[in-house]
């Protein structure tokens, strides 16, 4: 009966310790995401670069940030992937390989958090800075001073969500500190 129960428990944690890999999918699709990403780059690159000579500095200014902002999701998502596969799923085979990011298998979940918080917080803060460039079309009078109101109020929840992680993070790890010190 001892051995039945060992041999279960066994099929149970190799069933368990296996399913990690249906996570596999997801990072796949993030990298389709990854590509759809581009070809909307791609697509407003294309729609500046014809009339950035008739542009206004702040229509410049807009485009370019519009394209930073696409830049930073793109990484947030590259970040997410290398991450994610590596802590949940498998090790990713690139020692020796020249190209490899330094931070590439040295990302934890605590740091994961505290890289995707502040890379939500710096595409909050490129959309605020746009709608401040366009101040004058974010003030329109269809309900565009709320709008602002709400794009100011969400930019700091977002930055107090990221000091309070990075707090958490560093309170939960003092008495990691304490115990090895």
């Amino acid at each position: 009966m001892a051995k039945k129960v060992k041999k279960l428990e066994i099929t149970l944690e190799r069933m368990m310790f296996n399913s990690r890999w249906l996570l596999a999918p997801f990072y796949i699709g993030l990298v389709g995401a990854m590509a759809l990403l581009l070809i909307k780059f791609t697509q407003e690159f294309c729609h500046v670069v014809p009339h950035i000579l008739e542009s206004s500095e702040a229509d410049t200014i807009l485009a370019i940030l519009t394209l930073v902002d696409m830049s930073l999701v793109g990484n947030l998502l590259l970040i997410i992937i290398f991450s994610g596969y590596e802590n949940f799923v498998s090790k990713i085979d690139a020692e020796g390989h020249e190209d490899k990011p330094e931070w590439m298998g040295k990302v934890d979940f605590s740091a994961l958090k505290l890289k995707l918080i502040a890379s939500i917080v710096a595409i909050s803060a490129i959309e605020l800075l746009k709608a401040f460039v366009n101040i004058e079309q974010a003030l329109t009078p269809a309900a565009g001073e709320l709008r602002l109101k709400w794009k100011v109020i969400i930019h700091i929840i977002l930055v107090l969500s990221g000091v309070l992680f990075a707090l958490m993070d560093r309170l939960s790890a003092e008495p990691a500190r304490q115990r090895l010190g």
